[in-house]
């Protein structure tokens, strides 16, 4: 049977590129992360190389930003697994432990002259641009673009792998909270307005929105896997419903020849594993799963429509 399979990203950007071959010293790094860890890593770095293109940044520094995303979290390496992996809620403690993977990170990317060009990256993705992150709470000024950039794909693969989306469905609402990120606490700005251009918030709103652009291509490719799938499942219906009319003159035939000519059609026309017994119980499985996958476009052709309305 047709395997539906789909990459939550897109892989496409990734291959504008000669980055393999840059990267493979920065990939045999990487693979001593755990698989979790090396999964978002990867994550990351192609969202970084993707909103790198709609920023319209230059081919040297889409790879830099592209390899930084995968060493972000390369200090990672030095945090014990029973933190990394907690699956509750971490202590205070233990918290403080996770965020010294920056300043790791960074000192580990200092001492090998292949890794040093990425160790800010590494330093600074995990900081604001209100100067309310860690480790240093420099601001908009001194954080250097490709973590800001980290920043935004970061926090938005967090949320996706967190609540284990399997399609773009409901993706607004990851967005949403980012868009909380980018925006100047009204409170704040209440209290001062003197102060409104130092309240820019937590994340860079442009680069947010390449992020929306990115994400709207993702669930076009998504869209256009599961329309691959539907058409396998129109044809294997339009079997099988010939199957099942050649099934219903067997049985009306009179003459033992013109029963086993339709039987014969039948057995010509199964799939494998398919027998006159399943093949009804199969073509309404194929008639059911058609229904969900049409109403799977039907709502990622709405989630797109509400991320194009969301407002930074």
């Amino acid at each position: 049977m047709y395997q539906e399979k789909l990459d939550f990203y897109s892989p496409i950007n990734l291959k504008s590129y000669n980055l393999d071959q840059t990267m493979r010293y920065q990939l045999n790094i990487l693979g001593n992360l755990d698989p979790l860890t090396r999964k978002h890593s990867e994550n990351v770095a192609n969202l970084c190389c993707r909103i790198c293109e709609y920023l319209k940044c230059n081919q040297k520094f889409t790879i830099h930003c592209t390899i930084s995303g995968y060493l972000h979290d390369i200090g990672k390496l030095f945090i014990p697994l029973k933190i990394l992996q907690k699956p509750s809620k971490l202590t205070d403690e233990e918290y403080e432990i996770i965020k010294t993977h920056t300043t790791l990170g960074y000192e580990m990317c200092m001492k090998d002259l292949k890794l040093r060009p990425y160790a800010l990256g590494a330093l600074d993705h995990h900081e604001a641009l209100d100067g309310s992150g860690y480790p240093n709470g420099i601001t908009k000024k001194d954080i250097p673009y490709e973590a800001q950039i980290i920043r935004v794909a970061d926090e938005y693969d967090a949320i996706v792998t967190k609540r284990q989306y399997k399609t773009h469905v409901n993706i607004s609402e990851t967005l949403k909270e980012l868009i909380k990120d980018a925006q100047p606490d009204p409170k704040l700005i209440a209290l001062d307005q003197l102060a409104v251009k130092e309240k820019t918030g937590k994340i860079n709103g442009l680069i947010l929105k390449k992020l929306f652009k990115v994400v709207i291509d993702d669930t076009l490719y998504e869209i256009s896997g599961v329309m691959n799938y539907v058409d396998y499942l129109k044809e294997q219906i339009k079997r099988l419903e010939l199957v099942e009319k050649y099934g219903q003159k067997a049985e009306k035939a009179t003459k033992e020849k013109t029963k086993n000519y339709y039987l014969e059609g039948m057995r010509y026309l199964f799939a494998q594993g398919e027998n006159f017994d399943n093949y009804k119980q199969i073509l309404q499985e194929y008639r059911d799963a058609l229904v969900l996958r049409n109403d799977v476009i039907n709502q990622l052709y709405q989630e797109i429509k509400m991320i194009k309305k969301l407002r930074i």
